[in-house]
């Protein structure tokens, strides 16, 4: 028990900074930064350098997490790699590529060259390892971050010409990276030990590479029978445990002893990850479902991983070397941006959003802290300082790199986010798509609840008798946000879709970026859709289950079964906005409710509120409560003020 309680100090803490950086990084969004930029500065400040919450010394215990979470990117990374997304751009992600491996990677062995001696460590080695360090650290400076991008352009919900050819080329550019990383650390290795050159090095290289790519789709295989695990959680856990296993595999193909060979094999753990993920969407069926799961995944990884990399980060040779970090981000600032525009020229394509190209390719992280960890091991004599070095150059491109990137997203007009809710205008309305006999019936009833419903349908002629107080119905020509904006979208409450998949994700999508409607309701009718709708927000009906799920709860809860179908015309839910500013701030036990009304919850900004006597109420929050239809009229009364 005692060897645990260090354990469990180190990981308590370490969950009170995570829960810390998610809110630092809902607050940099306010400011139109990305999240993971808070992310990061919570860890640093929290790290050893400024309040030591985390000291020097347990740093090293955090690996089993920097490893699970760097497969799980690239898995994510890999997963990203849909052939049939890129192809459209490939002439110009190759292009682009090609010009930026050239060109930084030639800059970056120049410049390490011309200032060895300025950097302390490198002075004092004879040239074959000078040469060896140029190597590794031009090729760190090639180095993308899929994590970050996949990050700011999934925050953005970004589509377009412009996102697909920076994530294309940035997966592209890192599988490209990883292949020329391993080539590279053979040939320091032999430069290190003073061998002479050996043409069989390169056969021992492309050996490696194979095999990383073999076992990649070993892993890969693995990942497409976890996928068919019904168990979301256990799904998860298997996905980082898999991951986990490829750092060990690696680990074991070093030790020639334990392999039984003459000498060991350099195995490159993210270009093993990055080709499982690759084989799952590209070759199996299994994709939509491994995406889903990343999907899922990705902000609590995203969360972790880089609050630990601010947490790891050491300012004081980031002080020391200060110069020399600015004058390599600068260099590779500017080999990315000639390697983008020669990339494209010879590509031939002249989209206006090229000027701004180099943006997108800035920021580093993920694979590139990996890559930087690698040399410190591999390398003991100088590895660990050319590695905080690399981290040093990694941390500004981090730094600079999200919100420029993010900045020109929105700039090329590529970013689709959640448009602001409209204020409520005390009407409660909805919009109901699709005119039928279950859509008239919801209407009627909605209406005898107060609400203004309106009947929507895609055909003038929709063969439906009404009577003379039953809502009008308006006509929907084409699905765009103008004829949305003319049925007054921007006034609805509730939005219920009753048409076709495609219909109502066309109409579900518009709605999500252009009005802010935050109940949208959705028919299925294909359950491989439900992803989809999912990402939107959209609360999902699927016919098929809906009426067993009813059933069900009618045989083991008949009571809320009645009460949550309105059978008990004395009984009726009613969600309010608390508007009143009277009672901001009032605990729920000081409010008079009227003795037939229960409190069922508040969410407040979209979370669910733990309610009891003392919670305090706050403008904005949105209350459920069930009781008679007076006393429910007049709590509406009493909070909406």
């Amino acid at each position: 028990m005692d060897t645990l309680g260090p354990w469990v100090v180190l990981f308590s803490a370490l969950l009170v900074i995570v829960l810390a950086a998610r809110q630092m990084g809902e607050i940099f969004a306010r400011f139109k930064l990305p999240l993971i930029s808070g992310f990061l500065f919570v860890g640093i400040i929290t790290g050893p350098f400024v309040l030591d919450f985390i000291h020097t010394e347990n740093i090293p215990q955090f690996l089993l997490l920097d490893e699970m979470a760097l497969a799980f990117i690239a898995f994510a990374a890999g997963a990203e790699l849909e052939m049939h997304v890129i192809r459209g751009y490939f002439r110009s992600i190759i292009s682009i590529i090609s010009g930026q491996v050239i060109v930084v990677f030639a800059i970056g062995i120049t410049i390490f060259i011309l200032i060895k001696d300025m950097i302390p460590f490198m002075a004092p080695l004879p040239q074959p390892e000078v040469w060896a360090v140029a190597l590794l650290g031009a090729t760190i400076m090639i180095a993308r971050s899929p994590s970050s991008a996949l990050a700011i352009i999934k925050e953005l919900r970004a589509r377009g010409p412009f996102t697909h050819k920076v994530l294309g080329a940035t997966v592209l550019k890192d599988a490209v990276v990883i292949v020329i990383f391993a080539a590279a650390v053979s040939v320091a290795a032999v430069l290190v030990e003073g061998s002479a050159f050996n043409f069989l090095l390169l056969f021992q290289v492309v050996f490696e590479i194979g095999i990383d790519i073999g076992l990649g789709i070993l892993i890969g295989l693995l990942l497409r029978m976890i996928s068919m695990i019904p168990f979301r959680l256990v799904k998860s856990a298997l996905i980082l445990i898999l991951g986990l296993s490829v750092f060990v595999i690696s680990t074991e193909l070093h030790d020639p002893q334990l392999i039984s060979l003459p000498i060991g094999l350099f195995s490159e753990p993210l270009l093993i990850c990055m080709t499982a993920g690759f084989y799952v969407t590209n070759f199996t069926r299994l994709a939509s479902d491994f995406q889903y799961t990343i999907e899922e995944m990705s902000p609590a990884v995203f969360l972790v991983f880089f609050t630990l990399v601010g947490i790891e980060l050491e300012l004081d040779v980031l002080g020391q070397t200060w110069l020399i970090v600015l004058i390599l981000v600068v260099v590779r600032i500017v080999g990315i941006f000639v390697g983008s525009f020669a990339g494209t020229a010879i590509a031939g394509d002249r989209s206006r959003e090229n000027a701004l190209l180099g943006f997108g390719f800035i920021t580093q992280a993920g694979v590139s802290v990996g890559l930087a960890k690698e040399i410190g091991v591999e390398f003991d004599s100088w590895g660990p300082e050319l590695a905080t070095l690399s981290i040093g150059v990694i941390v500004i491109n981090q730094i600079l790199g999200p919100p420029l990137l993010k900045w020109t997203i929105n700039r090329v007009g590529e970013s689709y986010t959640q448009a602001a809710r409209a204020d409520f205008d005390g009407i409660r309305d909805a919009l109901i798509f699709g005119v039928e006999n279950q859509s008239l019936a919801l209407a009627r009833q909605l209406n005898n609840h107060g609400w203004q419903a309106v009947l929507v349908s895609r055909s003038q002629e929709n063969g439906t008798t009404l009577a003379e107080e039953d809502p009008k119905i308006k006509y929907l020509p084409k699905i765009t946000g103008d004829e949305l904006r003319a049925l007054e979208m921007s006034r609805a409450d509730s939005v219920v879709l009753l048409l076709t998949d495609d219909e109502n994700y066309a109409i579900c999508e518009l709605i999500y970026e252009q009005f802010g409607v935050e109940n949208v309701i959705v028919r299925l009718e294909d359950r491989a859709n439900f992803e989809k709708f999912y990402e939107l927000g959209a609360n999902i009906i699927q016919p098929g289950t809906t009426m067993v799920s009813l059933l069900d709860q009618f045989v083991r809860s008949p009571s809320t079964a009645s009460l949550l179908l309105g059978m008990d015309p004395q009984e009726q839910f009613l969600e309010i906005q608390m508007n009143n500013p009277e009672l901001n701030g009032m605990a729920v036990r000081d409010i008079n409710f009227p003795h037939d009304t229960l409190l069922l919850s508040i969410s407040r900004q979209g979370d669910r509120v733990v309610s009891h006597g003392y919670t305090r109420l706050k403008i904005g929050d949105q209350i459920t409560v069930v009781g008679s239809p007076d006393s429910l009229a007049e709590l509406e009364v009493k909070f909406e003020g």
